[in-house]
């Protein structure tokens, strides 16, 4: 059985991988980019600081069997996410929780309010916030309204170019308000960026004498003969667009070197109510890269278009989730043939979920 997997990231990896492995077949992956790991990809610059490409990706999941894989092609510091937001022009940090009450509201009113969320609401609970906007008392609807402009309301119009009314319910739930003290941006049991970087990670999963790796290649460039296809690429793209095109959110990166140790208190720093990008990384904090300089990247969202710019997120709502499904239809109908990852899905995927999905998929076919 000859397999060509179509997409170098997490996702067309780890099915490479348990495909040669497993059931000891020849699998060929190509990949448009000059380079594997997709998205995730990351490099050390000439100052030795460990670069994320297409912004900050931090590994975190629940799930054991995708911690138990990934862990045997990379080892895992202990970083565990924080991000920081501007608020009224103090820093602290988000999810907005019971810190966050205390750093932006003097200490009378940040403890009534803390009284009546934990009558409210349990504890180590979140709440998202266009629910959290349905209350009564009077101190928690000036919360809502507060937390909803002042965190929400314009970050996520930059992020996705429309008013929250328009974005899904699935988008806002990330944003949500955490009656907690844990400041930590994830949850997970299991959480860290790999010392040797995703590019090396993923190296190491394709790393094996069963799987080829071409790059700058073309799916509608290969000619060769294969009997089973693995397409991580658009959807939409691999039936030439028939039913239209499925839109996605695209990220604009724009690095700055500048000659001092720290530019920010922390990796990720957000900026919901100024200026026109959405955040600012700066990467050398993630494996505490020590040097004299450092590199930070402004993140500006945008729309992709073909050509222009990469897809990043598909923009989740009723119409667009129609038209994947005009496209899945299709699919279902070829044999031999099977979709996943971000972008074969139409489906926002953290790394662990695009890993854990090929792991699905390779036990359905398997």
């Amino acid at each position: 059985m000859k397999n060509l997997v179509v997409g170098a990231g997490f996702s067309g990896a780890t099915i490479a991988r348990k495909i040669a492995e497993e059931l000891n077949q020849k699998v060929t992956v190509i990949d448009t980019k000059s380079h594997i790991a997709g998205n995730a990809y990351d490099y050390r610059d000439h100052n030795g600081i460990m670069i994320h490409k297409y912004g900050s990706h931090i590994f975190h999941t629940n799930l054991d069997n995708v911690w138990a894989f990934i862990s045997r092609f990379a080892s895992f510091n202990t970083y565990m996410h924080r991000v920081v937001a501007v608020i009224d022009g103090i820093e602290t940090t988000i999810p907005f929780n019971l810190r966050t009450l205390y750093n932006v509201f003097p200490e009378s009113m940040a403890q009534r309010m803390e009284e009546k969320l934990l009558q409210h609401f349990e504890y180590n609970k979140k709440v998202p916030i266009l629910e959290f906007q349905k209350q009564d008392d009077a101190d928690l609807k000036f919360l809502a309204q507060y937390v909803y402009e002042k965190i929400f309301l314009h970050y996520t119009t930059k992020q996705w170019g429309v008013s929250p009314n328009e974005v899904d319910g699935a988008v806002t739930a990330r944003v949500p308000v955490y009656i907690s003290c844990d400041d930590r941006y994830f949850q997970d049991k299991y959480q860290g960026i790999p010392f040797a970087g995703y590019g090396k990670t993923v190296e190491n999963m394709l790393d094996h004498p069963n799987i080829e790796v071409r790059l700058n290649t073309k799916f509608s460039d290969y000619k060769e003969d294969y009997d089973r296809l693995f397409y991580t690429g658009p959807i939409d793209e691999f039936f030439d667009y028939k039913f239209g095109e499925l839109p996605y959110r695209s990220v604009n990166f724009k690095l700055e070197e500048l000659d001092m140790p720290y530019y920010q208190c922390n990796s990720v720093v957000n900026y919901p109510c100024n200026y026109d990008f959405t955040r600012i990384h700066e990467y050398k904090h993630y494996l505490n890269d020590l040097c004299e300089k450092t590199v930070i990247a402004k993140e500006y969202s945008e729309f992709f278009e073909r050509g222009k710019n990469e897809r990043y997120y598909p923009i989740p709502n009723e119409a667009n989730a129609a038209l994947y499904q005009q496209y899945l239809s299709e699919a279902k109908a070829l044999k031999n043939v099977y979709f996943l990852g971000r972008l074969g899905d139409y489906k926002y995927y953290d790394m662990d979920k695009a890993i854990a999905r090929a792991l699905e998929l390779f036990e359905e076919i398997k």
